[in-house]
């Protein structure tokens, strides 16, 4: 029986590549070791069949940007139920257009962005990108989140209006944001820096109660659609390389 040997420099030998590539190749899961994807560049090797995939490209090993359709009933940021548990690579939707290959790495050290109240639904972000997680944390009140509400009662007079502009919360006046009926129990809402039950407080105050909220969209960035309809609760989809929120 042969020493065993480190897979990059099997790679290395087997290809005629630098040990520097041979390691972009497995960590970006190119490499098969008897026909099992291995993305461990120090994994053992010693007479197994290891392939590289005909399609290989040396690119750079970028870090993973999830974008998981909540259901209700999970906690998002954190809790006894969370949300990130629903990402594995069998809960990836069937219609992601990233076009980005699922890889073992993709699914570690995802920390959860942009809260949202654990009975909602909706959109929601994990990433292991420092760049998002500061545009999300840092710059998170500027960017606008769009949200579909289920009510029920009667609004008030001008209650439209109010919602619109001139409501308050936790002491201080909101600003200006965009909110109409997309039918009779539905209201559409874009609205920057909502914080925690905001949503419900604002419709309160106009007579209405929340029966369900889902948020559609943060920044440019929508929940998606397929040929079937939009991304099913519980399912996730990559942000693709060169979209921003």
């Amino acid at each position: 029986m042969p020493e065993p040997m480190r897979l990059a420099h099997r790679v290395a030998q087997l290809f005629g590549c630098s040990r520097d590539d041979a390691e972009h190749y497995i960590r970006n899961g190119w490499v098969t070791v008897d026909g099992v994807v291995v993305e461990a560049p120090q994994h053992p090797v010693t007479v197994e069949l290891v392939e590289l995939h005909g399609g290989a490209r040396l690119e750079p090993v970028e870090p993973a940007t999830i974008l998981l359709h909540k259901p209700a009933g999970f906690d998002a940021i954190s809790g006894a139920n969370p949300a990130a548990a629903l990402v594995t690579p069998e809960t990836q939707w069937a219609d992601d257009p990233s076009g980005i290959r699922p890889l073992q790495r993709h699914f570690h050290r995802l920390t959860p962005l942009v809260s949202l109240d654990a009975e909602a639904t909706g959109l929601m972000v994990l990433t292991q990108d420092g760049r998002v997680w500061r545009r999300l944390s840092e710059d998170g009140d500027e960017i606008e989140h769009e949200y579909l509400v289920e009510v029920s009662g009667e609004i008030a007079p001008y209650g439209l209006r109010k919602l619109n502009h001139g409501l308050h919360y936790n002491g201080r006046a909101l600003p200006p944001c965009k909110v109409s009926w997309q039918n009779e129990i539905r209201l559409r809402i874009a609205i920057k820096g909502v914080q925690g039950d905001q949503l419900r407080d604002m419709c309160a105050q106009v007579g209405l109660d929340v029966v369900a909220i889902r948020r559609l969209r943060i920044g440019k960035v929508p929940i998606g659609k397929g040929p079937d309809g939009a991304m099913p609760p519980g399912q996730w989809r990559y942000l693709p390389v060169g979209e921003r929120f």
